[in-house]
């Protein structure tokens, strides 16, 4: 699919999305200056037409990484999100980009083999510019065939960010959305993708009224909690886009004693 395929439609959402919800304008608006990057960078990625995909074995997506290839778009990036991000953050983009080429490659790196050396503001700063990276990677890889419910993304072994409902039948089939290279699997629908918990019991599920599209699927033996974008209800929503505009969820499993398996643009 191309830049546009991809990209446009998750900045439409953005703009739909703020209008609709004033409390999340500011976060959405901060997103599509993100997601506009983003598409640049892979736009630029592009490989030339008719260049066959190539075969990667299950969890190998991150093989192979230059850090060193990526280093100025990353500090073109740095100074963007230094223009247009919330104080800390901003702060700490122009902290990462005054630092020598060297360390922006060491930062790379460093999210990319999830080494645990970044603060978290750094770690953000990361992944979200090595996200359409990745997911150009994954989009030129032949698909897999997955086997049961891995609770990690099949490719890369990213943590998942969203969950979905697509319809199917009757109902909806649910899968997950990786945070990093945005390859979707399927899941089952009564299991905790965090700790394995079956125990519907034990699997409580959150809606909003103002919100009647986004799920919170928590978890009340390892206390985590996933935000699952239902197609069945809205079926022009985009999960990452639907999930950032989702804050009263998070703010609500927040105070509940609930922790997000993994945090979005927004850190909730």
């Amino acid at each position: 699919m191309t830049a546009a395929g991809k990209w446009d439609p998750r900045l439409r959402r953005a703009r739909e999305l703020a209008a609709i919800h004033p409390y999340a304008a500011e976060g959405l608006r901060f997103y599509e200056g993100i997601a506009g990057f983003q598409r640049s960078l892979y736009e630029g990625l592009e490989p030339a037409p008719g260049t066959p995909k190539q075969a990667r074995a299950p969890g190998s997506l991150r093989e192979g990484f230059e850090p060193r290839l990526l280093v100025p778009g990353f500090s073109l990036y740095l100074a963007l999100v230094g223009k247009i991000a919330p104080a800390p953050l901003a702060h700490s983009a122009a902290e990462l980009k005054a630092r020598s080429a060297a360390d922006q490659e060491a930062a790379l790196a460093d999210f990319w083999w999830r080494t645990g050396a970044l603060d978290s503001a750094e770690a953000l700063l990361a992944w979200t510019f090595l996200q359409p990276y990745a997911e150009h990677l994954a989009d030129h890889t032949e698909p897999l065939e997955v086997h049961g419910a891995p609770p990690l993304c099949p490719l890369c072994s990213g943590a998942p960010q969203v969950g979905v409902l697509r319809p199917q039948g009757d109902g909806g089939r649910r899968s997950l959305i990786c945070s990093l290279c945005a390859t979707e699997w399927g899941f089952r629908r009564i299991l905790c993708p965090s700790c394995g918990e079956e125990d519907v019991n034990k699997l409580p599920v959150y809606t909003a009224e103002e919100l009647p599209n986004v799920r919170v699927e928590a978890c009340d033996t390892c206390r985590r909690y996933i935000k699952t974008i239902d197609m069945t209800k809205e079926g022009r929503a985009v999960p990452v886009v639907d999930e950032l505009a989702a804050i009263p969820l998070s703010l609500w499993a927040g105070e509940n004693g609930y922790e997000k398996i993994w945090e979005n643009l927004l850190g909730v």
